[in-house]
């Protein structure tokens, strides 16, 4: 048994993950429309497992919190990603979480996800957590990095470079889409150069 893993994360066509306290772009770069929501809900249909750092986890968890029915972070797709199994690797997390069904994994990352990725098939999904996935991408843990480039330049006013403290990598396109007329969605399969 081997599970494929994806790393899924989104980011402004100049390549950052969101934006500081002097943008006012709104979630999801104010760029999002029913295709894209759609296609999220369904990326997260099926058996799988969510895995996030302890950063990430802590942002979904306070937003989630924060959030109300009518707010972005309640759409469809959030709902079906909080509502599968997840693994939280992280060192200073304990549990029980404020998760429906997420456990902490202690421990290094690579060894963690080695293990899940071994012991079942079931597929893994990681959105954003950054760290956690450039070191699992050297490890040559990562089948899939799906990124979703969202029709801005957030040159001013971005924050955290998707993929600045990642190593180099030939990236083969596996799958490309235009979502809602100008939101791209990119697959690749990461090689270490």
């Amino acid at each position: 048994m081997t599970a494929t893993y994806t790393f899924d994360v989104f980011c402004s066509l100049d390549g950052y993950g969101s934006y500081g306290p002097d943008g006012d772009w709104g979630g999801y770069w104010g760029k999002q429309g029913p295709e894209l929501l759609e296609h999220r809900l369904a990326a997260h249909e099926g058996e799988q497992r969510i895995v996030f750092g302890a950063t990430t986890f802590r942002q979904f968890a306070r937003m989630w919190e924060k959030g109300s029915a009518e707010s972005e972070v309640r759409d469809g797709w959030v709902e079906r990603m909080r509502s599968l199994p997840a693994t939280v690797v992280s060192s200073t997390l304990e549990g029980p979480l404020d998760w429906p069904d997420a456990t902490v994994a202690s421990g290094d990352a690579v060894e963690v996800v080695t293990r899940l990725k071994e012991e079942s098939d079931t597929p893994l999904r990681s959105h954003g957590s950054l760290s956690l996935n450039w070191a699992l991408m050297a490890a040559g843990l990562v089948d899939r990095v799906q990124v979703t480039v969202f029709p801005v330049l957030t040159g001013r006013t971005g924050e955290q470079p998707v993929f600045g403290g990642a190593d180099d990598f030939d990236l083969e396109l596996l799958e490309a889409r235009t979502l809602d007329g100008h939101t791209q969605e990119l697959v690749y399969r990461p090689t270490l150069h």
